[in-house]
């Protein structure tokens, strides 16, 4: 309980309303510089008996042979405990080059017990194209392990069957970028937002001299998730552009009023701008009351002053029984941090509590359940 607790007020504190100018490069991405995903399939060898006897393992071997010049009797069955089928796969970055390396994961497909001391055979990795990208061979580095015993019982610490290869993908094709076919940059948002793209555009043109009331734009804003901004041609003043650009702070906007639940790991993120309207709540024994009432205040008779109408939130708590429950209710994100801490208990209780809210429009954002 005092660990919900805890977590509940950190990101009380993460979510204050204290807010700070962040880099483009790292609220923005630019169109067309992205990653490839890359696959492929090969054999790793030399393995201490943890390898597999399998048909795909078998005709695998044998075609490997065959590439060799080398062809077995249909008749005779190879053991090959020292050899298992995996999947190969790998990110290829933007702009590398032929030439370059990159790290490869390698994952058992099989029956393989572990790939400890395994060597990857030269392996051909393909990109959604089917053309070869990457060639990736050499041995492997295996975090995990496993032992077991005569009578059959065994260990598995971490995950053996899976490994990597740092720098074992030897780059062979390039893939073009579109980093210099338009006249312009486009950058798209990772959190898409129109408040957001409205500052990100007019950050641009303030800080590049643009004057939108005169007709002279850099920075447009396409929609909720890209600003479209004009770039030089050349390619060496287009880099230096951007790498001016990336480094520009703005502020974004803030984000919709939402609360996230993970049902299965009793997570609860409260956002900031959360609020809950004036309601009665009951569950099980505990019975919780928001009521707002509005105070008139008169200033004294022989001083300067207005008279005003302030709001008194007013919260409730009953229980019936011993049995304690978190509700977090409140007018802002503070007094719901609050009422954590003064009721207290079990995170089940509280998102019951939360959808009940909102199913009565009571809470004032959006219910996410992951």
């Amino acid at each position: 309980m005092k660990t919900f607790i805890s977590l509940m007020i950190l990101v009380s504190l993460m979510l204050s309303p204290m807010t700070y100018g962040q880099r483009i490069k790292d609220l923005a991405t630019v169109q067309g510089v992205r990653s490839n995903q890359l696959v492929g399939y090969g054999l790793v060898v030399g393995l201490p008996g943890t390898g597999e006897q399998s048909p795909f393992t078998e005709q695998s071997f044998r075609t490997m042979l065959s590439n060799f010049g080398i062809s077995l009797d249909n008749n005779l069955k190879p053991k090959i405990k020292n050899v298992a089928a995996v999947a190969v796969h790998a990110l290829l970055p933007p702009f590398i080059k032929p030439g370059q390396s990159i790290d490869v994961t390698v994952s058992s497909i099989g029956e393989a017990a572990s790939l400890q001391g395994g060597t990857l055979i030269q392996t051909f990795l393909k990109g959604l194209d089917g053309n070869v990208y990457v060639i990736a061979q050499g041995s492997l580095v295996v975090s995990g392990f496993g032992a077991e015993g005569g009578d059959g019982s065994k260990i598995v610490v971490n995950t053996p069957t899976v490994g990597r290869i740092p720098n074992g993908g030897l780059v062979e094709r390039a893939v073009p970028s579109g980093f210099m076919q338009n006249d312009y940059l486009t950058l798209n948002l990772k959190y898409p937002d129109f408040s957001t793209a409205k500052i990100l555009a007019d950050t641009i043109n303030t800080r590049l001299g643009a004057d939108p009331n005169k007709g002279y734009v850099i920075a447009t804003p396409i929609d909720a998730a890209s600003v479209r901004v004009n770039a030089p041609r050349g390619v060496g003043a287009r880099v230096g552009f951007l790498a001016t650009l990336e480094n520009f702070e703005f502020t974004p906007a803030k984000a919709s009023a939402k609360v996230v639940i993970n049902s299965r790991t009793g997570t609860i993120v409260i956002g900031q701008d959360v609020r809950l309207l004036p309601a009665a709540i009951t569950h099980g024994g505990l019975t919780v009351t928001i009521a707002e009432n509005q105070i008139v205040t008169q200033p004294n008779a022989l001083a300067d002053g207005e008279t005003v109408v302030t709001t008194q939130s007013i919260i409730d708590v009953n229980l019936d029984d011993t049995r304690m429950f978190t509700f977090n209710p409140g007018v802002t994100l503070d007094e719901l941090v609050k009422a954590v801490n003064e009721v207290g208990a079990a995170p089940g209780d509280l998102m019951a509590i939360l959808e009940a809210l909102r199913e009565a429009g009571a809470l004032q954002g959006d219910l996410v359940v992951i």
